[in-house]
C-alpha cells in the first residue's frame, strides 16, 4: 500500500515538472517576436516602424530571415534634418535603400561582430556597411553600436544611435 501512494506520487510529481517544463519552454517560445514585433514593443524605434511601413517592408522584416538588423532609435532619426527626413519619407526607393543598409542577410550576434574590424558587412541594400573596433566601442560607418543579441524569432537587432547611409 505504501509503496503504491509513494509509486502514485512520484509519478503525478513527474507528470506535474513535465508538464511544467513544457509548458515553460512553450511560453518562452511564443514570447519570442520577430524583428518588427520586437522593435515596436521597444517603444523607443516609431520612426523606423513609420520607414518600414512607408518603404513597404514590414512583411520582408517579418519574414522567416534570418536577418541582423542595425536598428536606428527615434534620436538617431531626430539627428536628421527634418527637411531631409520628410523628404527622405516620400521617396520610397530612396528609402527602401536606407533601410536595406541597415540590414544583413543572416543572423550576425556581437561576437561575430567583433571579428570584422576593419571590414565591412555586406548589407541587403547591396552595399558594404563599414565595421570599426575601438575597445569596447564598436562603429557601423558612422553609427555607434549601443546594444547588441535582441534575439528575434527572425534574427536579432543591435541598436544604433545614427542613421546610416549608403554610398552612392
Amino acid at each position: 500500500m505504501i509503496r503504491r501512494i509513494i509509486s502514485s506520487t512520484m509519478v503525478l510529481a513527474f507528470a506535474l515538472a513535465l508538464t511544467t517544463t513544457v509548458f515553460a519552454q512553450t511560453a518562452k517560445k511564443d514570447a519570442k517576436k520577430d524583428i518588427v514585433e520586437t522593435a515596436v514593443a521597444a517603444g523607443s524605434f516609431k520612426t523606423l516602424a513609420t520607414a518600414l511601413t512607408e518603404a513597404g517592408l514590414i512583411e520582408t522584416l517579418k519574414g522567416k530571415g534570418p536577418f541582423t538588423v542595425f536598428a536606428p532609435t527615434d534620436a538617431a532619426f531626430a539627428k536628421i534634418p527634418k527637411a531631409t527626413l520628410d523628404g527622405l519619407l516620400k521617396d520610397k526607393e530612396a528609402l527602401k535603400k536606407v533601410l536595406l543598409y541597415h540590414v544583413v542577410a543572416g543572423k550576425v550576434v556581437a561576437k561575430d561582430v567583433m571579428t570584422m574590424n576593419g571590414k565591412g558587412a555586406k548589407t541587403v541594400e547591396g552595399s558594404e556597411a563599414m565595421i570599426k573596433i575601438d575597445g569596447k566601442t564598436v562603429m557601423v560607418d558612422a553609427a555607434k553600436v549601443e546594444k547588441t543579441d535582441i534575439e528575434c524569432s527572425n534574427g536579432v537587432i543591435h541598436v544604433i544611435d545614427t542613421v546610416i547611409m549608403p554610398k552612392k
